[in-house]
């Protein structure tokens, strides 16, 4: 089958999709009511500068979706996932700092394990009120 693909491809017949592969994970709290999020505001060349948003990021060769988030969210907040549910993907077309196409898999993050960080090199790690995340500069959708 892959070969079969690959003469398609070389012939034109298809064009390969290959986006970056990605996940996005929201850590709420214990009682559920907050959401540990990031204000990206430690890098003045960040394109997503001054925004907040959930802990993730590209997947590694050889890594699955699950090892990705759980090892995103260890790096970013210094916790350990212990239920996670996934909640949908997303795709953001031409959202590289090139043009490159991602394609993210959003988890919920139930239960965790440790007390995660204040910061990150990305900027400062916040828990947000529920009620209050739509009123937050973030990335439409």
């Amino acid at each position: 089958m892959r070969e079969m693909v690959r003469r398609k491809i070389e012939s034109g017949i298809i064009m390969p999709y290959m986006p970056i592969a990605a996940t996005l994970g929201y850590v709420l709290s214990p009682d559920g009511e907050r959401v540990l999020m990031i204000h990206r505001n430690a890098r003045p060349d960040d394109q997503h500068l001054g925004k907040y948003n959930g802990l993730g990021g590209k997947m590694e060769p050889d890594e699955d979706i699950l090892s990705c988030m759980r090892r995103e969210i260890r790096e970013e907040a210094g916790i350990e996932c212990l239920s996670m549910r996934f909640r949908g993907s997303i795709s953001w077309p031409g959202f590289g700092k090139q043009g490159e196409d991602w394609l993210g898999f959003v988890f919920v993050i139930d239960s965790f394990a440790g007390e995660a960080g204040t910061s990150n090199p990305e900027g400062t790690l916040e828990w947000i009120p529920r009620e209050q995340l739509m009123s937050l500069p973030m990335w439409e959708g």
